[in-house]
């Protein structure tokens, strides 16, 4: 049986059964056949390159349903385990649309998080960049105590500290961090609220924001400093750096030429960003479904195409492009692994141990059934989500059942 908490197992199963996503905790007890991606990611940019102020941009490949997202949060996982702050933004055409880069801005500055641990991250520990500042302070409260700073000095020290993180790009950016803290440190909510206003991108404020040193708009033209500034404030206050994971949600087939035009020159200017020297310590991670969002043919479009044409490979780690399907030599026995592993998450859940030669059979038959529809649906999430549903069946009734009593609903 699988050492895992019976609560974490049956959210992982909820999860995976209700919608065919990956629970944000718990994912590592499914993943198969990521690890040549993971370790090379690891060995050569997370553990190393980025850590020492180098920067990169990958671009993630994969059909819906075909485990982008699942890919996104074990880079995740890696990064938290070198100290890396990450943001996981899901680029939308309503919410965070990539032509709109000062909401690509808000976006991550709203989903920035430290390293978490599995128990913070199941039970919903609050993100952003206000949480992450009002947690970088009690650091700081916490180091000056055990240097032995007296509870009456305590403020003093804190505040010393706080003058000592380094500027950025934006004076800004550099200006309102630093009043953020220092507003903690007064105990001034209505400060610290005014501050994160800014910082989270919701507005600005003249007569408000400039009593805090804060003297420019967040806007298209800002943007992208913001981000690089960011990513430098958070080396100063001790992270390895920044990892930013987009996961686009939908396709861009709505968008306009012009609007597509301005996606693509955002991202040149990210994968342009990543070879200098004033993006340090910050790695990108780029998801799509497919590659239409290159179509064109302006010379931005030439120009972003030409960034995109290398292949990530164990021989090839400077690779732009990461296929998530060649990862998958077999797909049958892909998804077997897959089921026989949720089958373990799935008897811890429900406390039950299922009839082993009826599960072998259903968990190869869903897989053959899914496998073989791989070419016209998300195969992976369709075998997750009706794999559930057969373990569910096998452990209501203790008998195995028929394929199509597993995919009928599924395929209406």
């Amino acid at each position: 049986m699988i050492k895992i908490d019976k609560s974490l197992a049956r959210s992982i199963i909820e999860s995976v059964g209700a919608n065919g996503l990956p629970p944000e905790a718990g994912f590592q007890h499914f993943s198969v056949g990521l690890e040549p991606y993971l370790n090379c990611i690891d060995a050569d940019y997370l553990a190393t390159f980025i850590q020492d102020g180098g920067s990169a941009f990958k671009l993630v490949k994969g059909a819906y349903g075909g485990g982008k997202t699942h890919f996104l949060y074990s880079i995740r996982a890696l990064a938290w385990k070198h100290n890396f702050a990450v943001a996981y933004v899901v680029l939308s055409p309503e919410s965070t649309p990539f032509h709109k880069l000062e909401k690509v801005y808000a976006s991550i500055a709203n989903a920035i998080t430290p390293p978490l641990s599995s128990d913070e991250l199941s039970s919903g520990c609050e993100k952003g960049i206000g949480a992450l500042l009002q947690r970088y302070y009690m650091t700081l409260r916490s180091e000056c105590l055990g240097a032995v700073v007296s509870e009456p000095n305590l403020k003093e020290a804190v505040a010393a500290r706080i003058e000592l993180l380094r500027e950025t790009e934006s004076i800004s950016f550099s200006k309102a961090i630093k009043n953020a803290l220092l507003a903690l440190n007064n105990k001034s909510e209505s400060r610290f609220s005014e501050i994160c206003q800014w910082l989270n991108g919701e507005g600005y404020i003249r007569k408000v924001h400039s009593e805090y040193g804060i003297l420019e708009k967040i806007d298209k033209s800002t943007a992208f400093r913001m981000i690089r500034s960011l990513s430098q404030m958070l080396r100063s206050m001790h992270y390895s750096g920044l990892v930013i994971l987009f996961d686009e949600a939908e396709q861009k087939s709505s968008m306009s030429t012009k609007q597509r035009g301005v996606l693509q020159s955002n991202l040149r200017e990210i994968i342009d960003a990543c070879g200098h020297t004033d993006f340090q310590g910050t790695m990108v991670f780029y998801a799509v479904p497919d590659l239409t969002f290159l179509e064109g043919t302006t010379q931005i479009y030439e120009a972003l195409k030409q960034r995109l044409t290398t292949v990530y490979a164990d021989m090839n780690p400077t690779g732009v492009q990461i296929d998530l399907e060649k990862s998958v030599e077999d797909p049958k026995a892909f998804l077997v692994e897959i089921g026989q592993r949720l089958s373990e998450v799935y008897e811890t859940a429900y406390s039950c141990e299922l009839l082993k030669k009826e599960l072998a059979e259903t968990i190869k038959q869903v897989a053959v059934r899914a496998a073989d529809m791989r070419f016209d649906v998300g195969y992976k999430r369709l075998f997750v989500k009706s794999v559930v549903k057969a373990l569910h069946y096998l452990r209501v009734k203790g008998q195995a059942p028929s394929v199509q009593e597993v995919f009928s609903a599924d395929l209406k």
